[in-house]
């Protein structure tokens, strides 16, 4: 009760819609994550941390989308209409870049260099995979939007890998920085690309940013304009610095502790609706779905979480992550997690037969044309 009671406190503030309006939003697309199955069972007999926590999943089925992936994810998609004959569509929050191991390697570990992620789809033999992006944004069902240029905090692994960092550079052997840190008192995981392990770190992840955003459209063939940070840290500065290469949308936590470097942290309140020094809009997500995750009934609880999110006049956004979809570890976690998602999109459109399904950009101009 006490939780539940949280959630509507949670839910009042921001802005108010009369539509049944479903976003889903999924995370991780475009980052390696797990190469193999041959790296997690070498790192797990190195003695790796790689299954408790949060993590263990992602380590366990989370790689490269493959173009079965894709295909079965758009036909699960497709395949669910409202009452106007519109189906779901899904905002592949994404990253455009991952660190390119040889080439660190051969500079003695001395400098960082990264390959976009369509070069690293040819080197995992996946390269049939991105003309699928390109035929989900044509069919409105899959949008990529901005993650970040890689899911990696560049520069604690740059200082992990050059001090000897006997993790680092095993896991780095296996072409992998995702795992639970023992040897860091600051930095827990290499994954939160825009944590603050030191202050100096913000010029570096300005120019990641700007880079990644201009990568981002020489891939796409259009600019980004909804960002979410990789695992949430980040510093507000370099929100300034996405404002001004086209980010309108951001997501956030409804309380965020923007890091300051050095272990310091400022907590901030949002809410759906509320706009920064750069007029930029945050959306926050107020549903989950993360069945490679479920204890109980996932659909059961997602659908508690949009009613009550209905009930208070809001959108239902819901937090989904590409490792709910992903076969090339084990199948069966894919087609699993796809039943799933088929029968949560049916009950939400019986239910609310007027749903409206948007994109996350799409809500967030809905949202800026209501207050204008």
């Amino acid at each position: 009760m006490i939780k539940k009671f949280s959630k509507i406190i949670a839910n009042l503030p921001g802005f108010l819609t009369t539509k049944k309006i479903v976003v889903l939003e999924s995370d991780d697309w475009g980052s390696i994550r797990m190469p193999s199955s041959k790296s997690y069972d070498n790192l797990i007999a190195a003695g790796f941390d790689l299954g408790s926590g949060a993590g263990g999943r992602y380590n366990k089925y989370d790689t490269l989308a493959s173009k079965q992936d894709l295909e079965a994810l758009f036909e699960c998609l497709s395949s669910v209409k409202n009452s106007r004959g519109e189906s779901a569509k899904l905002t592949a929050v994404s990253l455009v870049a991952n660190p390119d191991f040889v080439k660190i390697r051969e500079s003695g570990f001395s400098n960082y260099y990264y390959e976009p992620f369509t070069t690293t789809l040819k080197r995992y033999g996946k390269e049939d995979a991105f003309p699928l992006w390109k035929q989900g944004f044509d069919a409105g069902v899959f949008v990529p939007e901005f993650h970040g240029r890689e899911h990696l905090n560049i520069s604690s692994w740059m200082r992990a890998l050059q001090d000897h960092d006997h993790e680092a550079r095993t896991a780095f052997d296996e072409g992998l920085w995702g795992y639970n840190i023992t040897s860091n008192k600051r930095i827990k995981t290499f994954q939160a690309a825009f944590d603050l392990e030191f202050n100096s770190d913000l010029a570096t992840q300005m120019e990641v940013i700007e880079d990644g955003l201009k990568l981002f459209e020489e891939i796409h063939g259009r600019k980004a304009r909804f960002f979410v940070p990789p695992n949430g840290p980040i510093n507000d500065s370099l929100l300034t610095v996405a404002a001004k290469c086209g980010i309108e949308y951001v997501s956030t936590s409804k309380v965020h502790a923007e890091v300051l470097g050095e272990g310091r942290i400022k907590k901030h309140y949002r809410y759906i609706g509320m706009r920064n020094s750069s007029k930029q809009t945050y959306l926050t997500r107020n549903a989950f779905f993360e069945p490679t995750a479920a204890k109980g009934d996932e659909i059961g609880k997602c659908l508690d979480d949009i009613n009550l999110a209905f009930t208070c006049f809001k959108p239902a956004i819901i937090s989904t992550h590409r490792v709910n979809f992903i076969g090339g570890l084990n199948e069966e976690n894919r087609n699993n997690s796809l039943d799933s998602l088929k029968q949560l999109l049916r009950r939400i459109v019986k239910k609310w037969p007027d749903v409206e399904f948007m994109t996350s950009t799409e809500l967030g101009d809905y949202i800026q044309s209501k207050k204008s």
